[in-house]
């Protein structure tokens, strides 16, 4: 059973006072599921899971309902056994976009008070933004991703005592022994060809097969792809979304790997305000990460972000290597030279910033040129500047020398990763090894957590 960080986060909320409901948002196959259930039947002797996906492929019991009492009626035909009240009984509300009528309902049950919910899904953001009664107040959306890097070290038996060094030594910006270093730099390779997709994760951990674990890749990226043309239909639009998801490797391989509207139709005069549906859809269903440019930066970065801008990555750097590598694992575990793992590195590195609290940003100057991330230190109440190196010129990197030089944005300090082990500090720039981002928090509370209250 793999490892998840959320479900300790789901365990305490189940057991505070926290009337609200919690809703776990996510892409599909990271894990919402299991993590609710495997909390859930463990702290209520009656756990109730309704997944209104298969409902709607099958009785349709729950499709037309749209008042608390037939609701009820409805819960007690399929588990009345397994109903008691507030204290000893969960009702988990899977695929709850899937009918969204039952968003409206949170609010009521809610205050009906006679169990305990939790629900999960995706697409939340469009999905509320559909809903004609939010239910203010009632609920608390919390983001979920798939296995971070440190999940993946524990997946494989790393021991928590080991991770914990790690940690310190990140915090101390102390280098790791060159034993140590070639260690967890080969398993954060591993980790790049097989990501954080928990039915990928466990294929590797049975196998260690990386055509087993392609196969698991290409079935969950094509359930994504199948998910876009559903959505499509029921809205009934002709939209791009497929499109879009599948230019996003090549795009990554651009110098600047950021979406260019006229290439989706290689239509010239295309803007992106033609697609913004198709980014909101591939951006609120978790199956891409949005990075935002940033010219001008200032603290907070989200007063400054340029909308029309943007790159698109996809959410895990599993899928990524299986297009560009397919059952090739040399270019990655052996870092060979004439292969770029730009792409790549970068991938992952956005994976693991959102994964950790981080709303993700670059600099994107003309005259200045390139920084590949920006997050807010809110702290110091300024930019923090994050350069990835892939190679062996890691100390290489003027757009990142000339931001720093600039006053007006007042940057105190930057970071460089790479695959090189030292860690130290020239000037404003602190380098450090590329796994040491697990450890990169972002330092305020919540930020991972939306609580709908107007």
């Amino acid at each position: 059973m793999l490892y998840r960080k959320i479900t300790s986060y789901i365990e305490d909320y189940l057991k505070s006072d926290n009337d609200k409901i919690l809703i776990l948002e996510g892409a599909r196959q990271i894990g919402k599921s299991f993590s609710i259930r495997e909390a859930g039947t463990r702290l209520y002797p009656n756990y109730v899971e309704i997944n209104f996906a298969e409902d709607d492929a099958g009785e349709q019991l729950f499709k037309n309902i749209h008042k608390k009492e037939d609701f009820y009626l409805t819960l007690s035909m399929v588990a009345g056994d397994k109903l008691s009240n507030r204290d000893d009984t969960l009702v988990f509300l899977d695929e709850i976009q899937h009918y969204p009528q039952y968003l409206t309902m949170l609010k009521f049950l809610r205050a009906d008070n006679r169990y305990r919910y939790i629900a999960s899904g995706s697409l939340l953001g469009i999905t509320l933004h559909d809903t004609t009664s939010i239910p203010v107040g009632s609920i608390t959306i919390k983001e979920m991703f798939q296995l971070d890097f440190e999940e993946f070290l524990i997946a494989t038996g790393f021991g928590t005592e080991a991770i914990a060094m790690l940690r310190q030594s990140f915090a101390n910006h102390q280098s790791l022994t060159e034993e140590h270093h070639r260690h967890i730099l080969d398993l954060f390779r591993r980790y790049l060809l097989v990501g954080g997709l928990p039915d990928a994760v466990n294929t590797y951990l049975d196998t260690h097969n990386i055509v087993k674990v392609r196969e698991v890749q290409d079935s969950i990226r094509s359930l994504y792809a199948s998910d876009a043309s559903k959505y499509e239909k029921e809205h009934n639009k002709k939209l791009l979304i497929r499109r879009i998801y599948e230019m996003i490797p090549s795009q990554m391989e651009n110098k600047k790997k950021r979406v260019v509207a006229q290439d989706i139709r290689g239509k010239k005069g295309d803007r992106f305000n033609l697609y913004k549906e198709e980014f909101e859809y591939l951006i609120s269903s978790g199956i891409s990460l949005a990075v935002n440019a940033i010219s001008n930066p200032h603290f907070p970065l989200s007063e400054s972000l340029q909308k029309n801008l943007l790159k698109l990555y996809l959410n895990d750097v599993g899928l990524l290597t299986g297009l560009l590598y397919r059952n090739n694992i040399r270019p990655v575990l052996d870092d060979i030279c004439s292969v770029n793992l730009g792409s790549v590195y970068e991938s992952v590195v956005a994976q693991e910033l959102r994964a950790h609290g981080h709303k993700l940003f670059y600099y994107d100057n003309r005259k200045q040129g390139e920084v590949d991330y920006l997050i807010d230190n809110h702290q110091t109440m300024s930019v923090h500047p994050i350069e990835v190196k892939s190679g062996k010129d890691y100390t290489v990197h003027s757009a990142l020398n000339k931001l720093l030089k600039n006053s007006e944005y007042n940057v105190l300090a930057a970071t460089v990763i790479s695959n090189e082990r030292n860690v130290q500090q020239v000037g404003k720039v602190t380098y450090m090894p590329v796994y040491f981002v697990m450890f990169m928090e972002a330092d305020t509370p919540n930020t991972d957590e939306t609580e709908y209250i107007f």
